[in-house]
Order: structure tokens, then sequence, then C-alpha cells
């Protein structure tokens, strides 16, 4: 091939190089041609390669590395700090270690999951180096290999389309028309998934295995040779590719560079010419392997791992985009600037004592961006908050007019206060909920417990009415409104509030009351007893929501009431509705402890996710061993390794055969589409326990 190498053009000039004439020797584009052709088989190159990567091995055994590394420590440092305050795509379709099997399912999600990271990374990149005036000249694709060639598709199109098992790498690649065929020169950046590469890694000081290298060398063959076959080079730098390795939780890069020009093309010896080119004329880095995704198959966008899969990314974008509007050194000399002003927004202020340096936190009585917010803070705390004791009443507004409520015990004073109330007019007592008035509507925000404990629950319950839910397991509704504080209300409108602390503040009152499960647990009260007939009471519970499309989303300690009106006759109530899923759209809320595997791992709920927690509420107040769960990542390996091991079942074996049996039948459930089937179970606890329904209770009065 005649012509200047494309290294020579100059980025600074902005020039891409138009053309690469073959003219004068046909024969040589004729030759390259049918060497692409025949070269194939990546399995045949990496055999060609033995013998070279175990004399290399060999010698970095007591020596330095065979290969030298793509980017320093310090470079990944300064694009990290590059980094700060780009926004990635949080990932839909994602890997998971956790649930990693070898079904076409599970490999299928694995390429989704690439499809997005990548597409993902390059949006990123683009969006902040490049500027986003101008749309993304790339996209991705998923190469499909066949006996008789390859050819490029969307993820979802090749598996619908039962090309699955013919996938063996996803691409960025450069956009060259709407109607177009994808073809191997417009490949930007390659990424090839095997589930081995960080297994294999942990044998080889975290470098991929030869066979991993094998196949990403054959890549990056392929595509130097069709970038040299076309005859229009938009790239800046043809002669380098960036191949990423990764599996559903590690990560590498191999980065190989060349010039093909120096390829023997002997057309019947393809592998061997290919293995002396890699040998003598290729320069290959390889980046240690490391973590890209967590467990859950959640990008880390900001680990040593995906790092340095962006920074490859970066490099290919600038082999086709050249210099960046903003450069990596731009936007990492702010770093120091970023981290003052997050000192600052968090009123972290430098001080000197004795010569050392420390940190104290300084209140400040301003915020320089939002003055007006802060002014009407100082405004509202210069008013004392009322306090609610033993023997206040309070009145609330709602549809039906006016009530009063007498508070008789304060049953919590942490971030979710709550009272033990008779109506004014008497009856049975009451739990009262009151929320976060209109006038520290800021804080509610940031601690959204409460709003749900009240506002929501409110909501729920309302549509549990509405929807003519009934059960003695279930809170009924007393009432809800807002306060009416004392003295004359300025309030501007019906819907507005004046400037009384309290006005406006709403309140929910539910029936009945009683002690919670978690106090029992506590207290040392909660036997084999109260587990079997909590257990029957939850699930009575459940059943009767679940009948209206309702699910609870919640289920724990501080959410199960044990109610002793009648001493022959105690029970149990699930309260706490406020996370309650009505539609698909809501999410519950996560309990590292009691939320199911399914919430855990897709933020919603399946048909057995109650029952999952149900099952886990029980085993925690029965004794069961619990570790200290800091993470969803930790929380869901605990939940496999107590399901594998069958330790709940155990555990709730020595209580219970039929919890025993329903713990088992959870289990086959979990994560299905299949709905539960409460009516056996129920009838099966009791015959158990021998439970009798005394029909409805008294119920409140107010």
């Amino acid at each position: 091939m005649e012509g200047g190498s494309p290294d020579r053009v100059s980025v600074e000039s902005g020039a891409k190089r138009s053309s690469i004439s073959s003219g004068g020797r046909p024969h040589v584009s004729s030759g390259r041609k049918e060497f692409f052709r025949k070269f194939m088989d990546s399995e045949m190159l990496t055999d060609k390669l033995q013998d070279w990567f175990s004399e290399l091995s060999d010698k970095s055994a007591s020596r330095k590395p065979a290969f030298d590394v793509p980017f320093e420590l310090t470079e990944l440092q300064k694009f990290d700090y590059a980094l700060e305050g780009v926004t990635f795509q949080q990932l839909v379709r994602m890997p998971s270690a956790v649930y990693a099997s070898t079904s076409d399912a599970v490999e299928a999600s694995a390429y989704l999951a690439i499809e997005d990271f990548l597409h993902g990374s390059a949006k990123g990149l683009w969006d902040t180096f490049w500027g986003q005036e101008e749309p993304m000249p790339f996209s991705v694709a998923c190469l499909y290999s066949s006996g008789t060639g390859s050819k490029f598709y969307p993820a979802e199109k090749a598996i619908a389309s039962g090309k699955l098992g013919g996938l063996c790498a996803t691409a960025i690649m450069i956009n060259k028309g709407r109607h177009s065929h994808a073809k191997w020169d417009q490949i930007l950046e390659l990424a090839l998934l095997r589930p081995d590469v960080g297994t294999q890694s942990l044998e080889s000081d975290r470098r991929p295995s030869l066979s991993v290298l094998g196949q990403a060398l054959f890549f990056a063959v392929r595509i130097l040779l069709s970038r040299s076959l076309n005859k229009s080079n938009v790239l800046y730098n043809s002669n380098c590719v960036f191949v990423l390795l990764v599996d559903s939780q590690y990560g590498g890069i191999v980065k190989v560079e060349g010039d093909v020009n120096k390829l023997n093309l002997d057309v019947s010896n393809v592998y061997d010419c290919a293995a002396e080119w890699i040998k003598r004329y290729s320069k290959i880095s390889i980046s240690p392997v490391d973590r890209i995704w967590n467990k859950l198959g959640n990008a880390n966008w900001g680990d040593i791992g995906a790092l340095q899969a962006l920074l490859a990314t970066f490099h290919c974008i600038s082999q086709y985009s050249g210099f960046p509007k903003l450069s990596i050194e731009d936007l990492a000399s702010e770093h120091a600037t970023r981290l003052q002003n997050r000192r600052s927004e968090r009123q972290l202020v430098d001080t000197r004592v004795n010569g050392n340096g420390f940190f104290r936190f300084q209140q400040k009585s301003f915020s320089p961006e939002i003055v007006e917010v802060q002014e009407e803070f100082a405004k509202i705390e210069s008013e004392p908050m009322p306090k609610l004791d033993v023997g206040s009443v309070l009145w609330l507004e709602d549809l039906d007019g006016q009530k009063g409520f007498e508070i008789n015990e304060i049953l919590s004073n942490g971030e979710i206060p709550t009272y033990s109330a008779t109506s004014v007019e008497g009856g049975n007592a009451l739990l009262l909920y009151v929320g976060s008035p209109p006038s520290q509507i800021e804080p509610a925000w940031e601690d959204m417990s409460l709003w749900y404990q009240v506002q929501r629950q409110t909501k729920v319950l309302n549509v549990m009415k509405q929807r003519e839910i009934s059960s003695k397991y279930l809170p009924q509704l007393v009432a809800s409104g807002r306060m009416i504080h004392p003295g004359q209300c300025q309030k501007p409108s019906a819907g507005g509030n004046c400037d009384h602390p309290w006005c406006g503040t709403p309140i929910l009152v539910t029936y009945p009351i009683g002690e919670s499960m978690a106090d029992m647990v506590r207290n040392g009260s909660f036997g084999h007893d109260e587990a079997l007939r909590c257990f029957h009471d939850c699930l009575s519970a459940l059943s009767v929501a679940a009948s209206a499309g309702i699910r609870h989303g919640d289920i724990r300690p501080e959410n199960v009431i044990h109610v002793t009106l009648s001493v022959n006759d105690p029970y149990f109530v699930l309260v706490g509705w406020g996370h309650a899923i009505l539609e698909d759209r809501d999410r519950p809320t996560m309990n590292l402890l009691f939320s199911s595997s399914y919430a855990l791992q897709e933020g919603k709920l399946c048909s057995a996710s109650d029952a999952e927690s149900l099952i886990y509420l029980l085993y925690f107040a029965c004794g069961g061993a619990v570790p200290d769960l800091d993470s969803v990542e930790g929380a869901l390996e605990w939940r496999v390794a107590v399901w594998s091991r069958r330790l709940i079942q155990q555990k709730l074996g020595e209580i219970s055969a039929v919890l025993k049996a329903f713990a088992d039948y959870v289990d086959s459930l979990c994560g299905t589409p299949y709905p539960l089937d409460y009516d056996i179970w129920l009838k099966r606890l009791r015959t158990t326990i021998n439970y009798e329904d005394h029909g409805k209770d008294v119920g409140p009065s107010g």
C-alpha cells in the first residue's frame, strides 16, 4: 500500500485523511482481501501463539511483566478527577453474578448489559468532552459470526432472531448511514464477553489467560486489516485498536498497535503469518483485570476497572473525532476547586491547631446561593415548635368536619413519632401519627419515612376502603386530615396555610393499637406460639390485600403489632402500609434484612416477595443467626447462602412443620411470575394451631 501512514496526519490540523490509494499495487489489495477472508478462526491463531505466550510467561515470572499496561495509575487518577460530576446513565439491563448460570437467558442479559454499558460510556464521554450540540456519531451492535461470515445486529434483534449462540463480541461502531450495512472497518472499539475473564485472571496475576488474549489479538488483527482495506480512512490513527475483555463482574483492556503493511500476506498460511506479525511488529499492552460491575451487575463507573474501559473508549473516540473541546487536563485541573466547593457546601472550614490541619464543622447562618430559603428557615426556627405531651388534645379537620383526639401515651420519639390516643367522645385506644409540618417540608424531603408513614399510608388505606378490603388483621382508617391549631388561623386560602408552625400538619388515626413485634423480640416475649399466630395473621392480611392487587413491600418487625384487646383472643395486625405497591410504577422500600431477593435485585416485587419477607421476619424473630449487612451485595449473598444450606428451613422447622414446608414453597416460587396460593396454607395453619375466627372485634369509635 502506497502513501503515508495515517499516523502522520496531524491531529492539530483537524483534517482527516481522505483516501488511501492502492493504485499501482492491485495485487496487494486483492491479497489482503483474500487474507482477511481466510482469517476466520481465533482458536487456530491462539494455537500458533502458545509457545510464544509460554516463553513470555516464564520470563515474566522472575523479572518484569511480559506486557506493559496501556494506562499508568497517574493517568487513571487524572481521568478520574476529570470525570467528577460527569453523569453516566444508570444501566437498566445488567449481568448479575449472583444469579449467573449457563442458561441462554443469562447470556442474553449479559449481551444486553454490555451493549448498554458501551452506549452509556460513549454517550457520557461524547457529551462531556466533545459537546452536546451535535448528535453522537456512534452506535453499538453485536457481532454475529457464522461459518460463512459475520454480521452486526442490535443485541435485542439478534436474540429475538435466535442468533444468541453465534454472538461473540459487541462493538462501538462509526455511523455511516441509516440504511448501510455495518462493516468491520466501522468498528471503533470491541468488547469480548467471556465468562472466564475474572476467574482465569486470578490464576495468572490478574492478567487474561492465553485463550482470552488469543481471541482479543485475533479480533484486533481483523480490525486492523479491515481498516487497511478501506479506501476512505476516517481515523487519525488506524494502527491502534482497543479490545475490552469483560464478564459479569470483571474487565480488562488489551491495546494492540502495529502497521499491518508489514504483515506477510501468504494466503495459504494466514495464521502463521498473523502470529509472526504479532510477535515481531506489534506492541501489545494489557491492563490488570479489575471489577467493572458490582455483584448486582451495576456499572461501578468510578472504580478502576470501569475507568480503564472509559479511558480506552475516550482514546477510541479521539481516533475518530480528534482533540476534544475540553481536555482531560482542563477538567482535572478543576478538581481542587470542586473539592473546596464541596467543603463549603458541607460547611467544613480549614483551621490550624498547633500547626496541624483539622476540619471542624461550622454552622453558617446564611447560604449565598439560596438566601430566601435560609431566611425563611431562620424565621421558623425563631418560633419554638409546640410539643405534644400526654394530655394534649389535637383537633383535625376532614371531609366530615372536625374531630378531637387526646394523647394518652407517647409511643415513639424517634424519626416516626407515634402516639396512643382516644377520641374526645370516648372509645378504644387508637394509633395516631403526626406528619411533618408544612413549614418543615425541607427536612421531610430529606427523610421521606414520615411522609410515607402519614400521607402515603393515608392514601393506601383510603384505597383499601374504596376497594372494600376488610380484615381484622389490617389497620382500619379512623380519621385523617389537617391539624387545627389554637388561635385564629390566618391562612390566605382554603388550601393554604398560615404562619403558625402547626398549621396544615397532616394527621392519620388508625385502629387498633398494640405492642410492636420489634419490642416483643427485644423483651423476649415472642415465642413459638406467637410465631405461628403471627404467621397466620400476617399471611391473612397479605392474602386479603393481594386479592385487590395491593402488596405491602415493607414487612419488618416495626410494622407488625400484637393486639391484646381480648385476653382470650390476641392477634397480630400488619401495619405500615405507606410503601404499599398499588401500581407497577411503585417501588418498594429496601431493607437489607427483610426485603425479598427480587426486590433487592430488580427494585420491584414479584408475587412471592411479601411472603419471602415474612419468612425472613419469622426467622429473625425466632433467633435465626443474621450477619451485619451493610450492602445490597452482602444481603443477596447472605440470602443465597441461607437458602442453599436450608438454614431457614431448619430454624423454622424447630417451630412447626408447616412453617418449614411454607419456606420450601416460597423458595421454589421466588422470582417467578406464578401467584402465591394463600388459601391452602391458611387452611393448613388453621388446622395446625386450631385457630378459630371469633368474628369481627368491636370497632373504634370516633
